[in-house]
């Protein structure tokens, strides 16, 4: 039943991209893609390749973030070149890159949530913080955060394959809305569960840390410049959290007025591509800039690594 639905909406959305120029959503994504692949895994690598940002737990839960923010990137990209040029995949191909893509995104909210309470942590009690959050402790952090968001959209994949028994080879539109969407309603309460109830949680703990911050440190004088790095650092982090967050809220809507039937045609295309090819893409873009790269130690192991390379190339060339 779920799929005969699958593929009835996909229809239907397919004859509303008929005509529209829905490959300049190709644009977007590309850029913002490739940005993140760009500057993410470069990033990484510094945090890995560096012995002493690899005891750090702050440096190994970004590296985290930005692995899943790698993930969801080229998954999202595969996704939204598909829809936007009329390829179907294979039912089984789909139902990979569907649960990649929810697990990706839940982990990396799930990561700059973490990475809040470590910052909360290691201000409130900084005599405890290297006992309390040891890098091995972050390892099992990280580990345990890609189980908890793959822990889902999994069970509902085997749910489908278990319930459905003539189920179609290919799906003529993979798209994260559409397949959610079909389920029945016993599903979608569980659906929304998950989705309204992980992100208000994990709000209402960054803002609680973040005012609890502000609370210790506000005699501490750090706050008393008008453009001071305390201020400035949580107007960057302010503003990561909030682009992590908008294309989720955005992705709860649509997939209530999806439910409802209120949102058909060619508006919930465009909303629906807007919000995978731009909004869902622009925190992956810019962590590294807003995130990554404030950090002193990330910033200067990048230049050394940038600079050996450059060094081993030029002595290869000169040889």
């Amino acid at each position: 039943m779920a799929y005969a639905i699958i593929a009835n909406v996909s229809e239907k959305w397919l004859d509303g991209m008929a005509g529209e120029r829905m490959e300049l959503f190709l644009i977007p994504t590309v850029l913002l893609t490739l940005g993140t692949l760009l500057l993410d895994p470069l990033l990484v690598t510094c945090i890995l390749w560096s012995p002493a940002l690899r005891q750090e737990t702050r440096y190994l839960l970004l590296a985290n973030t930005l692995a899943a923010d790698v993930a969801f990137a080229c998954v999202n990209m595969a996704m939204v070149t598909c829809a936007v040029l009329r390829v179907a995949l294979l039912r089984v191909a789909c139902e990979v890159a569907l649960s990649a893509t929810v697990t990706a995104y839940c982990c990396a909210v799930l990561g700059v949530t973490s990475m809040v309470v470590d910052t909360y942590v290691a201000v409130r009690w900084p005599l405890h913080y290297d006992s309390l959050l040891t890098p091995a402790r972050a390892r099992k952090i990280s580990a345990a955060l890609w189980l908890l968001a793959a822990l889902y959209p999994l069970s509902l994949v085997i749910i489908l394959e278990l319930l459905e028994d003539n189920a179609p080879r290919q799906l003529p539109l993979c798209l994260v809305l559409i397949t959610v969407g079909a389920l029945g309603k016993e599903m979608m309460v569980g659906v929304h569960m998950y989705f309204t109830i992980g992100a208000a949680l994990c709000f209402l703990l960054i803002v609680y840390c973040y005012a609890r911050l502000f609370a210790v440190t506000r005699h501490s004088g750090i706050w008393h410049q008008r453009y001071s790095r305390a201020r400035l650092t949580m107007l960057a982090h302010g503003t990561l959290l909030l682009l992590y967050f908008v294309p989720g809220l955005v992705f709860i809507v649509e997939l209530a007025l999806f439910e409802r039937h209120q949102m058909e045609g060619q508006a919930s295309v465009w909303v629906n591509m807007v919000n995978m090819s731009v909004f869902m893409l622009l925190p992956r873009a810019c962590a590294p800039l807003l995130y990554g790269l404030r950090y002193r130690e990330i910033y200067t192991m990048l230049k050394q690594l940038l600079f050996k390379r450059r060094q081993l190339s030029q002595v290869s060339t000169v040889s």
